[in-house]
Parts: structure tokens; C-alpha cells; sequence
């Protein structure tokens, strides 16, 4: 019956998968993690991960514990050639571990017109330096240019590099060289699987419920009605917030808006969600009227004090002059120390006085 089954599956050209052995899972894993990998799109649909044939071939025969240099005495499996390592990888791509893909480069259109377009304009400016400068830096320019263009060509060898996009390739061979090869294997990770036993003893552990101690229960009973109550102050604190600002805004005629805890409804963290406690703006013109009648009486001052201080420097110079006229007619009537002390305070008072008491 076994025979006859082989020989349907012939006939029909279905190829049976080889299975796996130890070490190639071990292969497969230690690939996996080691071997370099790339991202990309792939049929524009979906991104996946993917190497190249020559990058793994190199890991495999130079840098695996199967290599001829790291390989431990009688281990069933040794890669000295190029060959070994293609025919393992084969193996690995017949149990469809990752599968052949054709590169494809994509070219944005509107892109390289916005390039040509500033290229242009900095070509057009760089002719009317050059028309404006000397003869003697035309040399320096010539270089400058030489180093823009070759910076220009790094790019963008660097943009095509990254613009790549997959397809499905009609041949699945490994061909030693820059191919592309995209994984399908993709394990588990370990933590993945504590978190879900975590799980499952949880679910099973609260289905228990009834089964547990006393004091356990009255104790989840207190953290039950502890996080219930948190629950409800926040949504307390954020309906009185609402209510505040409507309050305020409405007295206000919507010139304040005025908001306690901000971030509390927002997609931050805990602390941050009650950082700040208050913000406020205020659209009214109180405060720059108020800052300009300030502005104007303090310049209104400022014109008073100038006005006066003005006056009694003319006052003051005409009391000194007329003063020193009066002290050579009437020597006995002060001394000459206390003229001077009357022209330093700036009080000119008593000589106008004098002054106006002769005329009369």
C-alpha cells in the first residue's frame, strides 16, 4: 500500500518535503539569529525579512560552529567548501524555510523631477557667481562641483539601495551571490511562552476563587474597591474640570479658558497626566490697555520731571550770573561761602529775591 501511494504522489509530480534533522533545526536557528537581515516590501503589500545567499554562505563556511576551523572532532556535520553550505541551504529551501526572491528597484518620478529642478537652480546660480568672481577661483569651483557631484552619486547609489522592493521568483535555487532570500521561518520566542502559562494558571487560579483562604479574599475584596474608587475620583476630577472651564469661560465671555489637569484625558503616562496641574490663556485687551496707560503716564512723568528739571537749570543759571553781580555791589550782605552753598543745592530763590527787592 506504501508503494502504491509513493507511486500516485510520482505521478502526479507532488515532491515530498525532507524532514529535518537535529542538526538542521540547529543550522536553521543558529541562521536565523545570526545571519544579517534587511527589510523591505514585498509584492507592495506586506514587510517582510530577508538575506542574501553570499552573506550566508560566508557565515556558514568562516563563522558557524559547523565550519572547518570551529567544528568539534567527530561531528556529523563539517562545511570546507562553498558547495556544502548551497546544497544545506537547499535542503532548508525544499522545507520551506524561506524562499527565493527577484529584486525590483522603484523609480519615483516626482522625486527626480523636484532633484532636477533644484539642480537647475543651483546651476543657475553658480553661472552668476562665476560670471561675478575672478578667473582665479574658477578652479575652486571646478573642484566644488567635482565634490558635489560625487556626494550626489553616493546618495543616490544609497537611495536605490534602499529603494528596493520583492517579488516571487520563479526559480527557488540558491545561487552563491547578491540573492535574495525571504524568511518564513520565524520561531517563537521563549518569554512568549511563560506569558501565556502565566495566563492560563491566572484564568484557572481566578476560577478558584471560592477555593482560597479567608484572608486572600477579603484582601482582593480591599484592592477591588481600592481600584473601583480611583476609577470614579478620576472620573469625578475629570467632569469638575469640564465644569470649571465652562464656568469660567461663560463669566468670562470667552475671553479665559482656564483647564485644571490637561493631560488627564490624554494618551500619556500616569505622573504625566497630572503634570501641570493648571493651564490658562487669557484673549481679553485688559492687560494691554492697562500696560499702555502705564506706558503713557510713566512717559507723561518722565516729560514732567524733564520739564522741570529744564526750568531750573535756566532759573538756576540766571540766579548764578545775576547773583554774582549782586555779591560785587553788596559784599557785606553774604559771604562767598554761602553763595556757593545756595548755587550747589540748586536753590537760586534767595538771590532772585535780592534781585527783585532793588527793583522795587
Amino acid at each position: 500500500m506504501a508503494d502504491r501511494k509513493k507511486s500516485k504522489k510520482k505521478q502526479l509530480g507532488v515532491v515530498e518535503e525532507e524532514k529535518l534533522s537535529k542538526t538542521n533545526k540547529s543550522v536553521l536557528k543558529w541562521l536565523r539569529k545570526n545571519v544579517p537581515i534587511k527589510k523591505t516590501k514585498f509584492m507592495h503589500s506586506h514587510v517582510v525579512e530577508y538575506f542574501t545567499s553570499a552573506k550566508a554562505i560566508d557565515a556558514l563556511v568562516n563563522d558557524s560552529p559547523w565550519s572547518k576551523e570551529k567544528a568539534k572532532e567527530g561531528s556529523e556535520l563539517i562545511l570546507e567548501t562553498r558547495f556544502q553550505a548551497i546544497d544545506l541551504l537547499d535542503v532548508l529551501l525544499r522545507n520551506k524555510m524561506f524562499h527565493r526572491a527577484k529584486k525590483i528597484t522603484v523609480a519615483e518620478k516626482e522625486k527626480k523631477k523636484k532633484k532636477d529642478e533644484e539642480e537647475e537652480k543651483v546651476e543657475e546660480e553658480e553661472k552668476k557667481d562665476l560670471k561675478q568672481r575672478k578667473k582665479k577661483k574658477k578652479e575652486d569651483e571646478k573642484e566644488a562641483k567635482e565634490n558635489k557631484e560625487e556626494k550626489e552619486r553616493a546618495a543616490e547609489r544609497e537611495k536605490k539601495k534602499r529603494k528596493i522592493r520583492l517579488e516571487m521568483h520563479n526559480e527557488q535555487v540558491i545561487i552563491d551571490g547578491n540573492e535574495a532570500y525571504v524568511w518564513l521561518y520565524d520561531p517563537t520566542p521563549w518569554y512568549y511562552y511563560i506569558a501565556g502559562s502565566a495566563i492560563v494558571l491566572g484564568i484557572i487560579a481566578v476560577c478558584l476563587f471560592p477555593l482560597w483562604p479567608a484572608e486572600m479574599r477579603q484582601g482582593v475584596y480591599y484592592l477591588s474597591v481600592g481600584a473601583a474608587g480611583f476609577l470614579v475620583f478620576i472620573i469625578c476630577l475629570a467632569i469638575i474640570k469640564y465644569i470649571i472651564f465652562l464656568a469660567l469661560f461663560i463669566c468670562t465671555a470667552g475671553k479665559l479658558k482656564f483647564w485644571i489637569f490637561p493631560n488627564l484625558t490624554e494618551d500619556v503616562g500616569f505622573i504625566e497626566s497630572f503634570k501641570p496641574a493648571y493651564v490658562y490663556t487669557y484673549t481679553g485687551p485688559k492687560k494691554e490697555n492697562d500696560s499702555d496707560d502705564e506706558s503713557e503716564s510713566e512717559d507723561e512723568d518722565e516729560e514732567d520731571e524733564e520739564g522741570k528739571n529744564e526750568k531750573g537749570a535756566e532759573v538756576s543759571g540766571d540766579g548764578d550770573g545775576e547773583g554774582s553781580d549782586t555779591g560785587r555791589d553788596d559784599q557785606g550782605n553774604g559771604s562767598e561761602e554761602e553763595n556757593s552753598q545756595g548755587s550747589e543745592s540748586g536753590g537760586s530763590s534767595r538771590e532772585f529775591e535780592i534781585i527783585d527787592n532793588k527793583q522795587t
